[in-house]
């Protein structure tokens, strides 16, 4: 993981970086909740989300909005830190021309930026949102959602009420030619407190089975070079998951930077 540095509107951001050994390998871009409560890159949430992309193989960036940590500039609530999530998928995409794919990741605010982002940004194939604010944030923008993905929400939130994610998403899936996937996790508040394992499982998998709805059909004569095969098993490695020990994984969030533990 490396540190990075790159302009945004307001000034300097900074963010967390992988880059994948593939050069075709997909992107994705993960936002955090929100700024004024306690909100960084460095949340759990957020580093979990990072994980999963990471542990599939793809080039993945989180990073701070403006006002937090190192980055600079005022909070905005909404604008000015759309155009950061802006700044930082174009900065992504230039350092992986040859991706094949684009997704955006969102937390709590950072859910509701990302989806902000994914109606401006044709080039973004799919989503996830986890805990978005529908109960506080208007997300009526989404008409129509240009593209399927993943939203899911924790059954004893404090902050996001359940009721108020199931409406968004039953409204969601009303469109024709989108189909927005939800996982209520059981007894998860809105810190996903000994729940990340289950929150890692359920976005990994997700990833990986809408990857391969995606994966174009080759249609192409004569045995294929053992070299395309490999990259296809390497790129999305579902034993990753299915192995993935409960105990060992909290301990390798545990190990990374500093953690907030607000939303």
């Amino acid at each position: 993981m490396t540190e990075v540095l790159f302009n945004g509107h307001a000034g300097r951001l900074e963010g967390r970086y992988h880059q994948s050994d593939n050069p075709n390998a997909p992107i994705a871009l993960i936002l955090h909740p929100h700024p004024q409560y306690g909100g960084t890159m460095n949340n759990k949430v957020v580093y979990t989300l990072f994980s999963v992309f990471q542990n599939l193989g793809f080039s993945v960036l989180r990073f701070n909005f403006r006002s937090v940590g190192r980055s600079q500039g005022e909070f905005e609530d909404g604008p000015g830190e759309l155009s950061d999530a802006t700044v930082a998928l174009d900065w992504l995409q230039a350092a992986n021309p040859e991706a094949r794919q684009c997704w955006i990741a969102g937390y709590s605010f950072g859910a509701w930026i990302g989806l902000q982002l994914l109606m401006r940004r044709p080039d973004i194939n799919n989503f996830i949102a986890v805990s978005p604010p529908a109960n506080e944030k208007d997300f009526s923008f989404l008409a129509p959602c240009p593209t399927s993905g993943l939203i899911t929400q924790g059954s004893i939130d404090e902050i996001v009420t359940p009721s108020s994610v199931t409406s968004l998403v039953r409204k969601l899936n009303t469109q024709r030619n989108v189909t927005v996937d939800f996982s209520m996790v059981d007894g998860a508040d809105h810190m996903y407190n000994n729940h990340l394992v289950d929150l890692y499982k359920i976005t990994g998998h997700y990833v990986i089975d809408a990857m391969k709805k995606k994966a174009p059909a080759r249609k192409r004569r004569g045995r294929r070079k053992k070299s395309e095969t490999e990259n296809e098993n390497t790129l999305l490695p579902e034993s990753d998951l299915d192995a993935e020990d409960d105990d060992g994984f909290e301990e390798d969030i545990d190990s990374d930077d500093d953690f907030d533990e607000e939303e």
